[in-house]
């Protein structure tokens, strides 16, 4: 005898049984059932950055990489790296960034994954830097909303206990 799953027509009331019971039926309006159950998992996930490498070590030294063109006549630059320039096809090779840009564009996101709840509301910005053709998308910290503006100059900010992580870069208004 299996024990009877409640019924629900609104996902709301979904998510209320799911937090309830951890199970419930949905119905659509076509009267489609579809059964919806709360089922945690954890995986540990090993992840190689493989080419990258050196922009993730270089946060930890508090350094920003990017990447620039081999081919003479090109040379294009950019702040997220790359192995091959998109202008010409040639390799690239690694180089540092500077420490300050200026804000390209920016948007504030007032919902966000797991990782960045407690920080919701935060901000999310387009780095532009001199003599690099390509923006760097970081957290922009310490400004709220009304603060920010295209064009604003920003500098970055590592972590000091660095987990290797693109987060462990953010971007503040440069004072």
């Amino acid at each position: 005898m299996s024990a009877q799953v409640p019924v629900k027509t609104h996902f709301r009331e979904v998510q209320e049984e799911l937090d309830r019971s951890g199970r419930a039926i949905f119905r659509d309006k076509d009267g489609n059932e579809s059964l919806v159950i709360r089922f945690p998992y954890s995986i540990q996930y090993i992840h190689s950055y493989a080419e990258d490498s050196p922009f993730f070590l270089g946060l930890a030294d508090g350094k920003l990489k990017g990447s620039r063109c081999t081919k003479k006549g090109c040379r294009f630059a950019y702040a997220t790296p790359r192995g091959h320039c998109m202008v010409c096809g040639s390799a690239t090779e690694w180089v540092d960034l500077p420490l300050s840009g200026k804000v390209h564009s920016w948007t504030t996101c007032h919902f966000g994954s797991e990782a960045f709840l407690k920080e919701t509301p935060y901000n999310l910005a387009m780095v532009e830097f001199e003599g690099f053709g390509s923006l760097l998308l970081v957290r922009l910290k310490d400004a709220i909303e009304p603060e920010l503006y295209v064009g604003m100059p920003v500098e970055a900010r590592f972590n000091p206990d660095p987990k290797y992580l693109v987060t462990d870069v953010w971007f503040v208004p440069k004072r």
